[in-house]
């Protein structure tokens, strides 16, 4: 509350020092006193007192539970998890037990200079991480055999309902209908039926056999192999599809197409699916890496990031995002998507896990996999049960006959087995990497209700017999293709049409020389080190909050109690993670002001996506589906428009102020005008500009008086806690994200959370889940839930433990604390700052919130220099740039957190104080306005030393800019990238080898 004293202001040592909260937050107290006295204040309270208005404190602390050290969170955390039972899990559904090689584990998965890095959009020091997505689209496209890849999406579910939306945009034939298989994943056709319906697009869920096309669509999305196991034969599908003018989206399991026929060479116009399987834990739902594929034609359509190659000031190849501009947040209301992120640090593990193994590698496991189904069918059959399909890879649909399902499930409760059930008298059993003859001895026994089998595995595993000249067999069970003969199977003549595969995949030298984990490790060493991180210095980001992810917040997301559980495993095997999820939920509500929270929206625009539709659904339950006009200011996040637009709402844009505020008459005289179709306004808050508007309050009544609801974007998050809250301060929902404000690392680009909370009036809404047994009322009382908006019912849980150890080892007064001083340090900076470099918006009181914007633009006039020269330029002296050019356009928007000590916010201020001297040197002459050291930046240690040196500065005076480069120098690995000349010459998979020497 205003005029309370901290912790740290109190200056007990002990707490600082030792307690998390003082290795969480950067300055000491007498740092801490230091910056004060620069800002003219005290104490750190009347600073806060200063900047953050006093109608909207909080009157009370925030109401949790004490502060632990580390070592007694993690064990509090491990008797949570050890309510978790890890079942062996055979149900399939697209999630799959797996193996994660332990030099990937411990080598990225584990190490923060993989998992602390940011999102690639300063290409020149994320080159490692660029290669390793570019390796990921080239495995994506080889096994789906189609042109074009993306860097990844959020999950399966989510990514098929992109390929709807993306199909919608494209189709010509002005069809509202979408058919979905029956034979998809449930989670999928629930996700699609969410997204569907804000759009007017009609979900047609039938049999793909018989569907007659009577019915107009634009598009169709079918399962290969399907849910239940079946491998179809999709091409006379297809082939109709195409003649209405509809596109196909093929799901496909990545490490069956090792053995099937990739989508691409039967017809399909987009592949979707996940990657979990190569390498990535279940994680009780994620994270993990989908995967989107299609056609180049649709290359400007494709959601999410494509990372292409392109070349350096030097001619060097260099990779970069590919088509920026096609990032779809930045078209606003035009987007048709909202997805700004994918999920790198999941996709960077997929594709190592491919190079690990190879195509080779891959194939075999693939066939192990489906010869242990195989063995596991023929022992299913000797026992008298009947098999959905003769046509599998690795799943089994069983027909029970006389054995009742209780049984069948007792009998595996007993032995700690989980398989699939369709119905009273149908059970599925999908088996995976980890799977083992002991495991089918133990499947095999449970059907058969004895431990005594009538045969042995070895009697089970012998071939069928080889017709003349026919190889071994890869592959047992395959139907042949539309106008094969029921015999085909692989191995058959080449003049055989069976859905086996006969194209070569991952043929690049990279898939082909990393299989020693001494090759590897350096491999991915080398790729670590192209990339600057935390490990390296700041990363000073507006809007993204790159703080401390630390370690003991991490250690959990690997232990097994946590990663092993299936994401539909009985809700009796995973107690420990709702003890989890409660705990969290509660202490996110206490946070918010907000009375219910979902935590399964699995990254901010799934939150922002969620919350709006909550506010949809809520208006339509009280008559009133004609409020559709989404009120949104000009400085909002452009997936904020974007999300509004999928949500089926109208955006109108409200205007700001010379101060960055809203304009308070601009958002009256809106809602006023559309006062009878007010669905909501989309506010941030402190404000994009990074203000605390005085008059947020009274913009909410403005709102609420018409007849609207306000949504509060929460990347703003970070200058809230403890100090104020979104529901106190008038907002009916808000979305968090974890992977700013609650310490989960942003992984170079994913993975994220972005969990909404909401107020009491709108819990009934929040999202459900329609599989079993996760009805919409689990978890919140969501008795009119909008139903479910990804894959998992609870997101990405794996990564929810992140944010529990934060906030245990935080406690109220840490929190508050952390608030506090990420205020200090963004006004600390932007005063030793102002002075070189405007700071554009300021509150009443003359200071910022968490974050400030430096403002730029005179530099084109004055010296010819782009903000993009500065953000270059400081690669050199060892920094990542802070955003730049958003909101306003030659800005850098910077936010040093509260994890950044003065000595390292003091080390960036004399960075960007020495980058405006060299600027002044430009200006007054003494530089060469065209050959600088920051039009030519980032150097190289390659360019420093080949060839003459032409420039009219010195070598030092390029490389090593700074004192502390001499004592650490971070080099950039190529020089300032080409972006133009990449896209004009769009290439998005792995070069020949020559391209990379």
């Amino acid at each position: 509350m205003p005029g309370s004293t901290t912790h740290l202001q109190q200056g007990e040592t002990g707490l600082v020092s030792h307690s998390f909260v003082g290795r969480h937050i950067g300055p000491t107290a007498d740092k801490i006193q230091q910056m004060l006295e620069l800002l003219g204040f005290d104490t750190l309270d009347a600073l806060i007192d200063a900047a953050v208005p006093e109608s909207i404190r909080l009157r009370n602390p925030l109401q949790l539970p004490p502060a632990q050290s580390e070592y007694a969170a993690l064990a509090q955390l491990k008797e949570i998890a050890s309510k978790n039972q890890v079942y062996r899990s055979f149900v399939g559904m697209g999630y799959y037990d797996c193996i994660t090689p332990p030099v990937i584990q411990r080598n990225i998965l584990e190490n923060p200079g993989w998992y602390t890095a940011y999102t690639p959009y300063q290409p020149e020091i994320a080159q490692g991480r660029l290669e390793a997505l570019l390796n990921f689209q080239t495995m994506i496209i080889d096994l789906t055999g189609l042109e074009i890849a993306n860097a990844s999406l959020l999950d399966e579910a989510t990514a098929a309902a992109e390929a709807m939306a993306m199909s919608y945009g494209i189709c010509k034939n002005k069809a509202h209908g979408y058919f979905v298989s029956q034979d998809c994943h449930p989670q999928t056709i629930d996700v699609l039926q969410t997204r569907a319906k804000p759009l007017g697009i009609e979900i047609i869920v039938g049999d793909h056999q018989t569907f007659s096309f009577d019915k107009p669509i634009f598009g169709a999305i079918l399962q290969y192999p399907a849910s239940d196991g079946t491998i179809y034969d999709y091409q006379a599908f297809i082939a109709q599809a195409h003649s209405v003018g509809a596109l196909v989206t093929v799901a496909a399991d990545p490490l069956s197409l090792c053995l099937l026929k990739p989508p691409g060479e039967f017809g399909a116009d987009i592949a979707v699916g996940s990657t979990q399987r190569f390498g990535v834990p279940m994680g009780y739902g994620g994270p993990h890496a989908a995967y989107f594929a299609t056609k180049e034609e649709y290359k400007r359509q494709v959601p999410g990031r494509i990372v292409g190659v392109s070349k350096d000031a030097q001619g060097k190849t260099a990779l970069r995002l590919a088509l920026q501009t096609r990032e779809q947040h930045i078209r606003r209301e035009k987007a048709t998507s909202n997805i700004c992120t994918a999920q790198v640090l999941l996709a960077v593990i997929a594709s190592m896990y491919a190079v690990y193994h190879g195509a080779a590698g891959l194939k075999k496991i693939a066939e192990n996999i489906h010869n242990l189904t195989a063995i596991l069918a023929a022992g299913l059959k000797q026992l008298g049960y009947k098999i959905g399909s003769e046509y599998f890879f690795d799943t089994l649909r069983v027909e029970l006959g006389d054995r009742s399902l209780e049984e069948i499930l007792a009998a595996g409760e007993a032995r700690q087995i989980n398989i699939r059930v369709f119905d009273n008298t149908t059970v599925g059993i999908s088996l995976d990497e980890t799977t083992t003859t002991k495991n089918l001895q133990d499947l095999l026994e449970i059907f058969a209700g004895s431990a005594s089998l009538p045969f042995t595995l070895e009697e089970l595993s012998s071939d069928p017999p080889l017709t003349p000249g026919e190889k071994k067999r890869s592959i047992r069970w395959l139907p042949p293709l539309e106008g094969g003969q029921e015999g085909d199977r692989l191995g058959g003549s080449e003049s055989s049409k069976s859905l086996a595969r006969s194209t070569e995949y991952l043929t690049h030298p990279i898939f082909n020389r990393y299989h020693s984990e001494t090759e590897l490790l350096r491999y991915m060493h080398r790729l670590q080190a192209k990339d600057l991180s935390l490990t390296t210095s700041m990363i000073p980001l507006g809007s993204c909050t790159m703080k401390l992810n630390a370690t003991a917040e991490m250690m959990p997301v690997t232990w097994p109690e946590f990663g092993k559980i299936h994401p539909f495993a009985p809700l009796s095997q995973a107690r420990g993670y709702q003890v989890l999820f409660e705990q969290l939920e509660t202490w996110l509500a206490e946070i918010t002001g907000l009375a219910g929270i979902s935590l399964q929206p699995n990254a901010g625009s799934q939150g922002e996506y969620a919350g709006l539709l909550v506010i949809r659904e809520y208006h339509e339950s009280r008559g009133e589906s004609n409020r559709n006009v989404c009120l949104i200011p000009t400085s909002a996040h452009g997936t904020n428009p974007a999300s509004a637009v999928m949500c089926g709402m109208k955006v109108v844009p409200v205007a700001c102020d010379d101060l960055g505020n809203v304009d308070i008459n601009d958002l009256k005289d809106k809602a006023e005008k559309h006062k009878s179709e007010l669905a909501a306004l989309m506010v941030t808050y402190p404000s994009t500009h990074g203000v605390f508007e005085s008059q947020i309050k009274q913009i909410c009544d403005i709102v609420h008086a018409c007849g609207g609801q306000v949504y509060m974007d929460g990347a703003n998050m970070n200058a809230q806690v403890g100090l104020c809250s979104p529901g106190d301060i008038g907002a009916d929902v808000c979305h968090l994200n974890l992977h700013k404000t609650f310490c989960i690392p942003h992984g170079g680009g994913g993975p994220g959370m972005g969990p909404i909370g909401v107020a009491s009036h709108l819990v009934p809404f929040l999202p459900g889940h329609g599989i079993p047994p996760y009805p919409p009322l689990a978890r919140g009382g969501a008795q009119k839930s909008m139903g479910a908006v990804s894959a998992a019912p609870w997101g990405s849980a794996s990564i929810l433990v992140i944010s529990w150890m934060y906030i245990a080892m935080m406690g109220s007064a840490g929190l508050t604390d952390a608030t506090k001083v990420a205020i200090l340090n963004a006004n600390y900076i932007a005063r030793r700052l102002e002075p070189y470099y405007p700071v554009l918006y300021k509150g009443e009181s003359n200071l910022v919130a968490h974050e400030c914007i430096l403002d730029l633009r005179s530099l084109k006039k004055s010296a010819s220099i782009e903000v993009e020269d500065v953000a270059k330029r400081l690669m050199d002296y060892g920094f990542h740039a802070p955003t730049i050019s958003w909101p306003v356009a030659g800005t850098m928007m910077v936010e040093p957190t509260e994890s950044e000590s003065k000595e390292e916010l003091d080390r960036f201020c004399e960075a960007m104080i020495a980058i405006r001297k060299e600027i002044e040197a430009i200006e007054n002459g003494s530089a060469d306005a065209l050959d600088n050291v920051l039009k030519n930046a980032p150097h190289t240690a390659e360019s420093l030393i080949a060839g003459e040196w032409k420039h009219p500065y010195t070598r030092e005076q390029a490389a090593y800019p700074a004192p502390w480069t001499r004592e650490y120098k971070f080099w950039p690995a190529v020089g300032r990238i080409d972006s133009a000349f990449g896209d004009r010459n769009f290439v998005c998979s792995c070069l020949p080898m020559e391209a990379y020497s």
